[in-house]
């Protein structure tokens, strides 16, 4: 039986500039000296930035000026990859760490079984909700569990999708009803050809002034693309990780092959300024108008609106490997937990019901136009305007998520491991999807069976 999951079945933008960042991250750890004299202090972490910081600073007010016996801090830690819970690791086993942490759903289940996190089943159970999550969306309240019992809160949910530039792509003379949704998923190849059309290359010619596509930038990952082709990720009977399948063979081909007829190192020097850790949406070329066409997130929508309010720009399925094929798509999420250790559980249970229920979860998707995982809140049409419907109603009930494996974080950090040498050309695809499993492979025996 696959592991891949599908919605069906079971119903990740910066600050505004560094300086802004500093200032946010100060803001957001002043203590109410007078506020906690008499409620609970609870101290929440976040790796988040820009809009998304913003608004989780928003819930966090609303639920203190509502709470009577506590009070919420929440503190911006310095941004890095989702899979680095170093900070939080040295603080647990110091003694030091925070009441509740702001963490990416689908590494839950490592965390947990590496004795980091809570087990919240009574905690939830002193307080009215139900441990087996059962009013989220299903996938969401799967990476929430690790061996049966919940170790998180689902906070959002999220669906990929194409965007594309109307403008750059109508200046390089790309036919635009091979976009328009209504017409279905244009294939991989087709996306490639009007790509090319709209590169142009820099004054002296080393560098791209302006790209159609860069295969591997926002959420153009490895899963992206083994999803469309058809690839299965983990093979629960054999407890395995299968990341060189032929389908994720040949999907990691068009990548490498893409990035070859360009020449890797200058497609590199593009883009690299833009996918470093923190790196504000200004640095964008998305929203520098110099990117013709992006695989993201509905989250695109908000942050569209806040930097590049004037563009004219559209959004359809992920292409398909093949005319006739389903577009697969792809969600992911965030989580609250509270990690070992925690000064205030009880306290930090009755905040993380807040946010990461109806009053949270509607702030959020108001503000950041995420989905709410919380399936009474996905029937409120009033939260999404049209662009976010088409992620609501077309994409999401139909889309994939990765494997929840307590090895989740060492399966994403091979994959991407893999995925960085295939689009550099230092490495044939099927060696580094082999490596990836290898390594994977090490630290998932323990664990198998898993169910």
């Amino acid at each position: 039986m696959s592991m891949r999951m599908n919605r069906r079945n079971l119903v990740k933008g910066t600050a505004a500039a560094a300086g802004a960042t500093a200032l946010a991250s100060s803001a957001f750890h002043v203590p109410n000296i007078i506020a906690r004299q008499s409620k609970a202090p609870v101290l929440l972490w976040t790796a988040s930035t820009a809009d998304s910081l913003e608004a989780q600073q928003r819930i966090v007010d609303e639920f203190n000026a509502q709470s009577e016996d506590v009070e919420v801090t929440l503190e911006q830690i310095p941004p890095g990859e989702v899979t680095d819970s170093a900070k939080l690791i040295t603080a647990v086993r110091g003694g030091t760490g925070p009441d509740v942490y702001f963490l990416d759903r689908f590494i839950v289940a490592e965390r947990a079984a590496n004795g980091l996190l809570q087990d919240l089943t009574q905690l939830l159970e002193d307080n009215g909700a139900d441990p087996s999550l059962s009013d989220h969306i299903g996938f969401a309240a799967a990476e929430a569990t690790y061996d049966g019992k919940p170790y998180a809160l689902p906070f959002d949910t999220d669906v990929r999708a194409l965007y594309y530039n109307r403008t750059l792509l109508t200046e390089a003379g790309v036919d635009l009803e091979q976009f328009d949704a209504a017409n279905g998923p244009m294939t991989w190849d087709a996306l490639k050809e009007a790509a090319f059309a709209a590169n142009v290359d820099n004054e002296s010619g080393d560098n791209f002034a302006q790209m159609g596509y860069v295969p591997y930038y926002n959420q153009a990952w490895h899963y992206t693309y083994g999803f469309s082709w058809g690839a299965d990720f983990f093979d629960e009977e054999a407890c395995e990780v299968t990341p060189n399948t032929p389908e994720m063979i040949a999907a990691m081909q068009w990548v490498y092959d893409f990035c070859a007829e360009l020449d890797p190192a200058k497609v590199q020097a593009f883009i690299q300024a833009a996918m470093r850790p923190g790196a504000p949406p200004q640095e964008s070329p998305w929203v520098q108008n110099r990117l013709a066409t992006m695989i993201t997130g509905d989250w695109q929508i908000a942050s569209n609106r806040n930097y590049a309010p004037d563009m004219d720009y559209g959004i359809t399925y992920i292409p398909v490997p093949e005319e006739g094929m389903d577009s697969q798509s792809w969600a992911g999420g965030w989580s609250m937990v509270i990690p070992q250790g925690a000064k205030e559980p009880e306290a930090a249970i009755k905040f993380m019901l807040f946010a990461c229920g109806e009053p949270g979860q509607r702030i959020y998707t108001e503000d950041t136009a995420h989905i709410p995982t919380l399936l009474a809140l996905q029937e409120d049409t009033s939260l999404f305007d049209e662009r976010h419907m088409f992620f609501v109603q077309e994409l999401l009930p139909g889309t994939n998520n990765r494997p929840p494996l307590p090895v989740g974080a060492k399966y994403w950090d091979e994959l991407t491991a893999a995925f960085q040498r295939i689009y550099l050309n230092e490495e044939e695809p099927e060696a580094a999807l082999t490596t990836a499993k290898d390594n994977t492979m090490t630290l998932l025996g323990p664990f198998c069976p898993i169910g």
